[in-house]
């Protein structure tokens, strides 16, 4: 005995139920982690910022300072804040004028200059980095949870 015809027709059109449920769920998901994901980085970027304010600088110096913890170009900085060399230029005149950064000649590249924290910008950088951590939005998890969503991050971060 053959089925009826509308038999295919309803498993096909189970299918597409089932596949356009699934593509609901994946766009939900999705929603809510990019949520979770600009709601921790806009925590981490107030965070910065409070404690930036309270030791006299901007937030991109504060970015700056944290990101310079050995020789760097302008252009490896700029890289590390996100933003483009000439911003970086502008935050690191203000540093420089503030007698926090050096720049000085490159080792290899006698076209490139490295920045260099001078003494006194060493000093204010522990001491951000110090306030940074004591209360860090990610405080509240455990070395192998940072870990994990440190990994997680990069495995994101990596792909096209």
């Amino acid at each position: 005995m053959t089925p009826p015809p509308d038999v295919p027709d309803e498993r096909v059109r189970a299918e597409q139920v089932r596949a356009e449920q699934i593509r609901t769920e994946r766009v939900r998901a999705e929603r809510a982690l990019c949520g979770l994901v600009n709601g921790l980085a806009q925590r981490i970027g107030d965070h910065l910022r409070e404690h930036a304010a309270g030791l006299g600088l901007t937030a991109a110096q504060a970015t700056a300072l944290r990101e310079l913890h050995g020789p760097l170009t302008m252009r490896e900085l700029a890289g590390r804040m996100s933003c483009e060399p000439s911003n970086a230029t502008f935050v690191v005149d203000r540093l420089e004028r503030q007698g926090l950064v050096e720049r000085r000649p490159h080792p290899t590249d006698r076209r490139a200059r490295q920045l260099v924290l001078t003494p006194a910008g060493t000093g204010l950088r522990e001491r951000l980095l110090a306030l940074l951590a004591a209360d860090s939005p990610l405080a509240g998890l455990g070395p192998e949870q940072r870990m994990a969503l440190q990994e997680l991050l990069e495995q994101a971060l990596a792909r096209p």
